[in-house]
């Protein structure tokens, strides 16, 4: 079996702490990030070199270095970037017809990125591979309460006994009383996880939507990726595929599943204290306050009166404060930020690359100051700037230093000067990681101030 991984995403319904270029699949609720966790679970079905991951270009850096976190090197041809997002179903057909290339008929699990399921489901998911010489499988789970968020499925007669149902109906994300009269029906909630043979897959995609099947088999040799998505729509599996198709089969997952889509399922997901208030690793004192979710930095000290089911996230460059229960409205700030052309929609005050991070520590118009840490045995690009100095105070580890052609080491407690317009890279030789504080000193001190002429990661 073979798998498929949806990572994407915008990073629009946890904001501030998922961001566009750090959605919510990469964020660490515990010992590995929702995204690592989904890669430990298709490797119960799977093996590395049979996972596929389909992204987007800036977050490629983050696919990668969190599996070789894991202790697994993906292939790079494993790792399929979309020049646009155009939604699931061609995200999944672009995985699809790499693996059908690789291994001609097979059976390929599908699951997006940042969900929460127990490892011990891959088994259901496992076991219902015997359905998919006939259907396409998609998975529901029993609804807990009336959920608004989530799409239903209604199903008809049993196919098997032990293993699923046929579907009759897909239904779309209702109103509460709408949600209340499904599960009196005995609806599912739509999981958006799936299992599709490959030949039946792409003759259900022919006969469905063949605009997406002919523009893949026009490139049946070599996908021209960028030149297919352009013209492609941007459609889910669900519209596209599974509410046209007789061909679907639904197999409840009994294990717990949720799909963190707003702040209240994080509520309800993590450990709570004895007045119902969720809170991360922050210093609190909560007089009266109940059913909260808090989250701050570390050791700093967060103090509530009174308060009753609220969110409250606080970041370096941002504060959203909203009921528990008008979480789902936070999209619409990201939207406004958007507008704006605030950058705060796209990035936080940490910065992930390649090689590391960055966390801006201070800046104003004409200075910035960064901690730097650069992972054991990465580098950043050959680079110059033509508006800003830069000085660099080594605080933990030894760095190799570029300037021009010359080479040289610094350590823990040294620093080095870099004047505008010199080539430069810096990097880290050792098998610890490098933190260095980065002071920039200049009349333009943006990212845009930067030319590349050697960069070991393929960016421009």
């Amino acid at each position: 079996m073979k798998c498929i991984i949806l990572a994407g995403g915008s990073g629009t319904r946890l904001w501030p702490l998922s961001r566009e270029l750090y959605p919510k699949q990469f964020l660490k609720f515990g010992n590995h990030s929702l995204f690592q966790d989904t890669v430990l679970r298709c490797l119960e079905i799977s093996d590395i070199s049979g996972i596929f991951v389909v992204t987007n270009e800036a977050q490629k850096f983050f696919i990668r270095g969190q599996i070789e976190e894991l202790g697994y090197e993906i292939p790079e041809e494993n790792i399929l970037i979309e020049p646009d997002g155009k939604n699931t179903l061609p995200a999944i057909t672009y995985g699809m017809w790499e693996i059908k290339k690789k291994y001609e008929e097979v059976v390929v699990g599908v699951f997006s990125s940042d969900h929460i399921l127990d490892i011990e489901a891959m088994k259901t998911i496992e076991d219902a591979e015997e359905l998919t010489n006939e259907y396409l499988v998609t998975f529901g789970v029993s609804p807990t309460h009336p959920h608004t968020g989530y799409g239903y499925i209604k199903t008809n007669k049993i196919l098997l006994p032990r293993c699923g149902n046929k579907v009759s109906e897909f239904r779309e994300k209702p109103d509460v009383e709408t949600a209340k009269h499904y599960i009196e029906e005995g609806c599912l909630w739509n999981s958006g996880i799936f299992l599709f043979n490959t030949e039946i897959f792409f003759s259900e995609l022919k006969r469905h939507f063949p605009e997406i099947f002919n523009k893949f088999s026009e490139n049946e040799d070599i996908l021209e990726i960028p030149k297919i998505y352009q013209s492609l729509p941007s459609i889910s599996i669900d519209h596209g595929i599974m509410e046209k198709s007789s061909r679907i089969a639904v197999v409840e997952l009994t294990k717990h599943w949720s799909d963190l889509g707003n702040f209240t399922a994080i509520y309800d997901e993590f450990e709570k204290d004895e007045s119902g208030n969720c809170i991360n690793e922050c210093d609190y004192i909560l007089l009266g306050s109940e059913k909260n979710i808090v989250y701050s930095r570390p050791k700093k000290m967060i103090s509530l009166i009174d308060v009753k089911n609220m969110v409250i996230v606080d970041t370096p460059d941002a504060l959203l404060i909203c009921p528990k229960e008008s979480s789902q409205k936070v999209k619409e700030i990201v939207s406004e930020l958007k507008a704006r052309n605030d950058e705060r929609a796209k990035i936080g005050q940490t910065v992930y690359r390649p090689w590391g991070w960055y966390t801006l520590l201070e800046k104003s118009g004409k200075h910035k100051i960064k901690k730097i840490t650069v992972f054991p045995k990465h580098s950043l690009s050959l680079q110059l700037h033509y508006h800003r100095s830069e000085h660099w105070v080594i605080v933990k580890g030894m760095a190799c230093v570029q300037v021009n052609e010359e080479k040289f080491f610094i350590r823990q407690g040294e620093s080095t000067f870099i004047k505008a317009g010199e080539k430069h890279r810096l990097s880290n030789p050792g098998k610890v990681p490098l933190e260095i504080i980065e002071v920039q000193l200049g009349e333009f001190v943006e990212e845009e101030d930067i030319v590349r002429f050697e960069d070991i990661y393929g960016r421009i």
